[in-house]
């Protein structure tokens, strides 16, 4: 049940910009959730509305269209699957550009082509005066849950002072990385070398199970080397004991972002052959089933490949 704010707390939701968020899913409930707590007005929208009860039992207004959620917003946050998902959102029937203004905002969490963000922006700002700001996160849910996301963003500078505030209780690091598109840019960078320590942790914990070495004891092994990471730690355990569930992100996602990898590359004049057998091998992994699965899964790929 939603509690009767004190007048203190009208008057200081009355200050902070009210806010809007479409896509409650694995990152984005979390998220939500952290905004709400820290007394922003927050309108949520996902296509399957069940997912919005938790928010609505914290606070949230929960609308029934991307219309009604940019109407009530002065900042609209994206936290969807994909760049066609995000174009439907944004210029489809009944999307934010019919009801867009100037003096809005959108805040784009979610994981795109760079070329076809920019693309976007230019069309939505040339259309409704609103500007965007790429800002894709890095972190999972466990970050999401906590307040540690590292964001990266494009855009107008103005634009993301504007929103730095809001963002400090989501991330632990913002970083302007230039011009709308560049917070994606550097996304794809970052998933690039997510996905292939993944492949190679996976093949790590393959090989000491064969050697008869237990997998379960490399993550204490290297920790403080140099082939210490936050994957190595997260992952090699969750591989050596075949512990898959709950999955905190997904194969999907990681070969989607591998091939905007590859065609970023290859539209930049540039190669990257590590990238690209990364995602010959995720596609593979997601054929067999797993593109719903966590990625600690990829150790089964590796495992049946050796046997």
């Amino acid at each position: 049940m939603r509690l009767r704010k004190s007048r203190q707390e009208s008057v200081v939701s009355a200050m902070q910009p009210s806010l809007g968020f479409a896509g409650i899913g694995l990152m984005g409930l979390p998220m939500a959730r952290r905004l709400l707590a820290a007394g922003y007005p927050l309108s949520v929208w996902n296509r399957s509305a069940e997912k919005c009860a938790v928010l609505a039992d914290e606070g949230a207004e929960v609308v029934s269209s991307v219309g009604d959620l940019c109407e009530r917003a002065d900042i609209v946050m994206l936290c969807l699957a994909d760049t066609a998902v995000v174009r439907e959102v944004v210029f489809g029937q009944g999307g934010l550009v019919e009801h867009a203004r100037p003096g809005q905002l959108l805040v784009d969490f979610s994981s795109l082509e760079p070329a076809a963000t920019r693309e976007m922006a230019s069309e939505l700002g040339a259309r409704t005066g609103m500007h965007w700001v790429d800002a894709p996160v890095s972190g999972g849910t466990p970050g999401a849950e906590a307040g540690t996301l590292a964001i990266m963003a494009g855009g107008r500078a103005e634009d993301l002072e504007r929103v730095r505030p809001v963002l400090a209780h989501l991330g632990q690091r913002l970083t302007h990385m230039g011009d709308v598109g560049a917070g994606q840019v550097t996304k794809v960078c970052n998933q690039m070398l997510v996905a292939c320590n993944a492949l190679v942790i996976a093949e790590v914990v393959a090989l000491a199970e064969r050697s008869g070495v237990d997998a379960a004891m490399l993550a204490q092994a290297l920790a403080g080397g140099f082939a210490d990471s936050r994957p190595l730690q997260i992952l090699a355990p969750q591989m050596a004991e075949s512990r898959f569930e709950p999955a905190k992100w997904h194969v999907r996602t990681l070969l989607k972002d591998l091939d905007t990898a590859v065609k970023l590359a290859r539209e930049q004049g540039g190669a990257t052959p590590m990238s690209g057998l990364a995602a010959q091998l995720m596609r593979l992994h997601g054929s067999q089933g797993y593109l719903e699965q966590d990625p600690a899964t990829l150790v089964q790929l590796l495992r049946e490949s050796g046997s």
